[in-house]
């Protein structure tokens, strides 16, 4: 991945609408690669493949495979989208793109600009043990990248179609979790399709909030965890166990 010394501030292609922190002047971009389809699994394969994989190993995505995965959760996939602006490969409500992509590694954090397909880093600690939540430290906690997924409220509130109830708390709360899950959808779909372990989950929101200096109007949502498959089970799943006098299943905390 290159990077570049620059003030980037409005990465986003659609006016008002831009990144949920502005990354500050002199900060390093990360360009990625081009994205590429690669040789992974059929759709229908992919469906059968999908699941949720906690136990992920330590090792490092390669810059296309992160590429690669970025843009499959909210890539921007054609010139010309539906209403205005640039068409995703995640729906929104209205063609808002509300949701904003924090990757957090062992480097930092960084958000994801799916225009000029590049990373904008906006902490340099590794935050991934926030992006989890309470009492599943030890789940996935070598994994290579944790998504996080933020709303911008103000997108929906000035999205280019303004339907009725876009600026109502309740009906913006609807749009948000069920986009935040479609883009969820497509990182399943595509670590199903590489072969990868994916895991949506819970986040600590407010230390997450007040470490990427989210303003007004931005909320952390949830995050998942991705990365190549790892041997057993993380540390404190629960692992479905035969119980010998019945022959009925029980769990079974994994130590």
């Amino acid at each position: 991945m290159k990077g570049n010394d620059s003030d980037d501030r409005a990465i986003s292609g659609r006016g008002k609408t831009g990144p949920a922190v502005e990354p500050r002047r002199g900060r390093r971009t990360i360009s990625l690669p081009v994205p590429r389809p690669g040789r992974g699994k059929s759709l229908h394969a992919a469906f059968a493949a999908r699941g949720t994989d906690r136990a992920i190993s330590g090792k490092k995505l390669s810059p296309q495979m992160l590429s690669n995965l970025l843009w499959s959760a909210c890539g921007i996939n054609r010139k010309v989208g539906p209403i205005a602006g640039k068409g995703r490969t995640a729906a929104s409500a209205s063609n808002a793109q509300e949701i904003d992509v924090y990757v957090a590694t062992a480097e930092g954090v960084s958000l994801y600009d799916p225009v000029g397909n590049r990373l904008l880093p906006v902490v340099d600690e590794d935050l991934r043990a926030l992006a989890i939540g309470r009492g599943q430290n030890g789940m996935g906690a070598q994994a290579p990248v944790r998504l996080i997924y933020a709303v911008d409220l103000e997108r929906l509130a000035s999205a280019p179609f303004q339907e009725p109830g876009l600026k109502d708390p309740e009906t913006q709360k609807a749009y948000y979790f069920v986009d935040t899950g479609l883009i969820a959808g497509n990182v399943y779909l595509f670590a199903a399709s590489r072969g990868l372990a994916a895991w949506f989950h819970n986040c600590d929101k407010e230390a997450l909030g007040r470490k990427l200096g989210l303003r007004k109007g931005q909320r952390i949502l949830f995050a998942q965890t991705v990365g190549y498959k790892g041997e057993g089970m993380a540390p404190g799943a629960v692992r479905p166990a035969i119980r010998p006098s019945t022959g009925k299943r029980s769990s079974k905390r994994v130590p």
